[in-house]
């Protein structure tokens, strides 16, 4: 047995005579409460006695001079010796020395 589905789609229906009854009074009710419009000289009167915002003033500090001061790119630090042997993750992304076999070993065999 296949079922077969047919989407369709509903008609809006018409409103009733008591839900147009019902959307007249609430349209009644909105315009009995609606904010009146107030005329342009009454929001200049009343935009002139609102206080203005503070506002900080911000001090303006001048740039540094950079001829006085050694702004070149430092060298980059680099491991020259030879004692360590290697680098391995104990932790997610967290990078650790390793000096001897045996630190190489036990963080081979830590349990992830």
């Amino acid at each position: 047995m296949t079922i077969i589905y047919t989407p369709q789609r509903s008609r809006k229906r018409k409103p009733t005579a008591k839900q147009r009854e019902l959307a007249r009074e609430w349209q009644e009710l909105v315009a009995k409460y609606a904010p009146k419009s107030k005329t342009q000289g009454e929001k200049l009167a009343l935009n002139s006695l609102q206080p203005k915002p503070y506002r900080r003033e911000t001090p303006q500090y001048p740039s540094l001079n950079s001829t006085e001061y050694n702004t070149y790119k430092k060298n980059v630090m680099q491991y020259t010796g030879d004692k360590m042997k290697g680098i391995g993750t104990l932790h997610k992304s967290n990078a650790v020395p390793i000096f001897t076999d045996e630190e190489a070993k036990d963080q081979a065999n830590m349990r992830r």
